[in-house]
């Protein structure tokens, strides 16, 4: 399965200012998490609702994470682990999207050694390649939804396959914290 680049319908003046819109929402995303990152963490007394949300918040930065996996893990031994896993899994799909976002907006400025690997990567392996990036935890997802998002993968695609993913990973997670912490 080959995902390709739509043809350019806007003119490029239009489309760098739409990058640029996308990718300093992006941004601005990042740092008002990191900027009430200590507060994040209270929101886990609200059980699947707060985890949710920490994961969204979490997982809405590019590059900077804002640990949720402290969360997962521990409220894993409080709330029912798989139930954690999944409400956290949905909220991080929901949060990756912002990278998504900012590759689909600003897919003329991506340009990098681990773009190439991954945008070969995606080409052979598309939907597939980011559901493996989420499931296992690695420094790469980021670029993954950037990538996915200058190669105009479809949206719901691209969600399906970080929210399987990510629950898988979160559910394991939140299952190591209940067996571990109980």
């Amino acid at each position: 399965m080959e995902i390709k680049n739509a043809a350019p319908s806007q003119p490029r003046g239009k489309q760098i200012l739409q990058a640029a819109l996308t990718i300093g929402f992006s941004i601005a995303i990042t740092v008002g998490i990191l900027f009430f990152k200590d507060d994040l963490e209270q929101y886990a007394a609200l059980g699947y609702p707060g985890i949710f949300l920490i994961s969204v918040l979490g997982n809405a930065t590019l590059i900077l994470p804002v640990p949720a996996f402290a969360v997962v893990f521990a409220t894993g031994a409080v709330l029912n682990p798989v139930l954690v896993g999944i409400a956290a899994g949905i909220g991080a799909g929901l949060g990756e999207m912002t990278g998504y976002l900012a590759g689909y907006g600003g897919s003329i400025l991506i340009k990098s050694n681990w773009h190439t690997r991954i945008r070969r990567l995606m080409n052979r392996w598309g939907a597939w390649l980011i559901f493996f990036m989420a499931l296992i935890p690695n420094p790469f997802f980021d670029i993954g939804g950037l990538v996915a998002g200058a190669m105009k993968m479809p949206w719901w695609k691209f969600l399906i396959a970080v929210i399987t993913g990510k629950m898988g990973r979160f559910v394991i997670l939140g299952l190591s914290g209940a067996w571990i912490l109980r």
